[in-house]
């Protein structure tokens, strides 16, 4: 028993090593964004609920940086908190210009104690909580195939343009299971062609499952392709222009169709079908090494994947496996170990040993 103890060791020892190595090929050198070094361990958080995290490094702009803010968009869900704080710090990590992100997260319960454990945990942040309220959309929801893409604040991306202030004019939204590992910077700078929404495009992918053999056997429903390519878009990672969605009702485009899926049944997975419905086939198509999708499986199992071939500057869980879960499960997949680097969390026996 103690051969097998010591040879299974060995073999998660040798693993994270390799991924660790996998890692420093895949991250981009960061210019010259300042590191500092931080040891303060967050030890007595105001809620018992919230998860404790540890004081991130401060990261200062490189000379060249202006003054112009980089609007960055993500929600606030307690289940997601650990993924959304590991994102951020990769963002601030790989930014040139780091000092001119600005954050709008949106959460469906506005506590004092979220906003200061973001504050203690980034003490340098520009950001702004919004209170996101979820009866706006419960009675728009209509069941998928997965609990967690019918909670509201999956929907709230459809509601930025209202809630952001006037002088937002452009702002990318992300989810919270990504990481970046470039500058974003870049993708901000996307020249969006006059659309309305920049995001990564598969156009190889299958489109008809997205929709029921109701939408497509309904020429009126189906028809609203007509005159259109249509692709899939992964809604986790996208550029918008706020002014044109506002001007464009797409808000209220978006819920047409949210209506239409009560009444009918005509697709199956959550907000992003009726995006699709709006928006397929009209966005800017931005290069795909900006959303390294899939690392979290499929929708049922969570199953492990590999990476895609080709350059990588955002890695994206979508699916059910998150890698914060996977880690802690002791059950990892070969690339949560990419994540793990970012994770800021730290459980209590962590709090001890320091």
């Amino acid at each position: 028993m103690a051969l097998i103890g010591r040879s299974s060791s060995l073999s998660e020892l040798l693993l994270g090593l390799l991924s660790l190595l996998l890692l420093l090929l895949l991250l981009p050198c960061s210019s010259s964004a300042a590191r500092v070094v931080a040891t303060t361990v967050i030890r007595n958080p105001s809620s018992p609920d919230l998860p404790v995290f540890r004081e991130a490094p401060s990261f200062r702009n490189g000379d060249q940086c202006g003054p112009a803010s980089i609007h960055v968009a993500m929600t606030l869900d307690i289940n997601y908190l650990r993924g959304t704080m590991a994102a951020v710090l990769s963002m601030l990590q790989h930014s040139t210009c780091p000092e001119n992100l600005s954050f709008h997260f949106l959460s469906a319960h506005f506590e004092p104690e979220l906003s200061s454990s973001i504050n203690r945990t980034f003490p340098y942040l520009a950001f702004r909580i919004y209170h996101f309220d979820p009866n706006r959309v419960r009675g728009k929801i209509s069941r998928s195939i997965r609990q967690a893409l019918d909670q509201p604040l999956n929907y709230a991306r459809i509601y930025l343009a209202d809630v952001l202030p006037l002088e937002v004019a452009r702002v990318m939204y992300l989810d919270s299971d990504i990481i970046v590992v470039d500058d974003i910077d870049k993708l901000w700078n996307v020249d969006m062609e006059r659309k309305v929404v920049a995001a990564p495009e598969y156009c190889h992918a299958n489109f008809t499952p997205y929709f029921t053999d109701r939408f497509w056997s309904d020429r009126k429903l189906a028809g609203t392709f007509e005159g259109r390519k249509p692709c899939y878009f992964n809604t986790g990672v996208m550029v918008m222009d706020v002014e044109k969605w506002r001007e464009g009702g797409y808000t209220k485009r978006v819920e047409e169709w949210m209506a239409v899926q009560k009444r009918e049944r005509i697709y199956h997975l959550g907000s992003l079908p009726p995006f699709l419905l709006v928006l397929a086939g009209n966005i800017k198509a931005v290069d795909h090494r900006w959303n390294q999708h899939g690392l979290g499986g499929d929708n049922f199992e969570g199953r492990c994947r590999n990476l895609h071939p080709g350059p990588i500057s955002l890695l994206h869980w979508s699916g059910k496996g998150k890698p914060w879960l996977r880690l802690d499960s002791r059950k990892p997949c070969i690339v949560d170990y990419l994540w793990a680097p970012y994770d800021l969390y730290r459980s209590s026996k962590h709090a001890l040993e320091e």
